[in-house]
């Protein structure tokens, strides 16, 4: 199954939430589903915190190492 972004997934409950009663239940099944998806790591964009950590730890920045570093930092809440 394709994935949904979650402005697409927003209107297919508006959609659902018109059709009929029967719709209605899986509309709010999949709103309750919208809260919990995680945001795109494409959308996501590394702090200040883990550029400055990741400039003082390699001696190349930008690079794609020191970008590496710095996001799984970021992803353990290091930064």
């Amino acid at each position: 199954m394709a994935k949904l972004k979650k402005g697409r997934l927003e209107e297919i409950v508006k959609e659902l939430k018109g059709a009929s009663k029967m719709h209605l239940k899986q509309s709010k099944e999949i709103e309750s589903h919208i809260d919990d998806m995680k945001p795109s790591p494409i959308d996501l964009k590394l702090s200040a915190g883990c550029k400055a950590a990741a400039k003082k730890k390699f001696d190349v920045y930008p690079s794609a190492y020191a970008n590496m570093w710095a996001s799984k930092q970021q992803k353990k809440g290091k930064c």
